[in-house]
């Protein structure tokens, strides 16, 4: 079967390689779709385990099955990562902490043609996806979880002045909840394009990043990796809010001590979704209640993922880049 094997950002290269062997409860998925998330593209964290065959946000459908649970033929969406729920983290509801979650995955990754499912993801984190929702819309039910599960653990609410910095993908995604919530919602960025989304999205106001941003939010997401985040999401969050890093910069950052201890500031961070965050992705989804549709801006074959890659890097003029192996 094809993959596609990353080395570096700019060495993506098609290689042949076997088609996994399904054992007992397992599924082979024929990938249909294949999203790349900003996290493959952070090269300085995923060098580290180069060479190697990523893609975590995939649809597709069943080619073969060793499990009673599903039948040939049947489109799913599958979760790469899929907790115990027997743990100590697990039975207090963090299921992102625990530790199957962070070391399972399925074989070899979404960049390929054809992908293995462990029983642990066949029995957790396999999902039938509606007859409304496309493969292309079923590889966002994960980045969308993930948005599910940042504003779940700070309690976004109606009412609430929420701030999200940075309007790629995840920030429209994170604008969106909000939105639905109830909250409202002022997003920055620097570019145009992202900016004129924002918009498009429902961004009660957006503002420059470049500009001084007058201000005060009880929840600031950052969804951008740049440094200067950090410091604009310090400088615009209200007494007792709470910032959120659901992007992360290449290098710590530098915390105003005197402003956390006097202000009573939470600064958190949110990584991955669980089970429950991607079930309520999939039913907003079906239901129509988040457009993802729309923020997806290109669909190439696997063939060009370099090209898709560079799309992502420059990040002008495009939001959600797809791959359809």
């Amino acid at each position: 079967m094809k993959t596609a094997v990353y080395y570096n950002n700019n060495d993506i290269r098609i290689e042949e390689r076997p088609r996994p062997v399904i054992k007992e409860g397992e599924i082979l998925v024929r990938v249909k779709a294949s999203g790349i998330c900003g996290t493959d593209v952070m090269e300085w964290y995923r060098i580290k385990k180069a060479p190697r065959i990523l893609g975590h946000e995939i649809a597709g459908q069943i080619a073969e099955t060793k499990s009673e649970r599903y039948k040939i033929g049947q489109r799913v969406f599958v979760s790469h990562h899929v907790p115990c729920n027997e743990c100590k983290y697990c039975l207090e509801d963090n299921h992102t902490a625990c530790e199957a979650l962070h070391k399972g995955n399925y074989d070899p990754g979404g960049y390929s043609e054809f992908v293995r499912v462990p029983k642990a993801n066949v029995d957790i984190g396999t999902y039938i996806l509606p007859e409304n929702v496309s493969y292309e819309e079923g590889a966002m039910i994960e980045p969308l979880a993930c948005a599910v599960r940042g504003q779940r653990t700070i309690g976004v609410k109606k009412g609430q002045v929420v701030l999200i910095l940075g309007c790629g993908v995840s920030g429209l995604l994170n604008i969106l909840l909000a939105k639905l919530k109830g909250a409202r919602v002022y997003a920055t960025d620097i570019d145009k394009y992202r900016l004129n989304k924002a918009k498009e999205f429902g961004t009660d106001k957006v503002i420059n990043a470049k500009e001084q941003l007058a201000v005060k939010a009880g929840r600031v997401i950052i969804c951008t990796g740049a440094s200067s985040a950090a410091g604009q999401a310090f400088n615009c969050i209200d007494r007792k809010g709470i910032i959120q890093f659901f992007a992360i910069p290449n290098k710590n950052i530098e915390i105003p001590v005197e402003d956390f201890w006097r202000n009573e500031i939470t600064i958190t961070s949110t990584y991955g979704a669980a089970p429950v965050d991607l079930k309520e992705a999939l039913r907003l989804i079906k239901d129509k209640k988040i457009n993802v549709k729309d923020m997806i801006t290109h669909i190439l074959p696997l063939e060009e993922i370099q090209k898709g890659f560079k799309i992502v890097l420059d990040a002008k003029d495009s939001l959600k880049v797809v791959l359809n192996p």
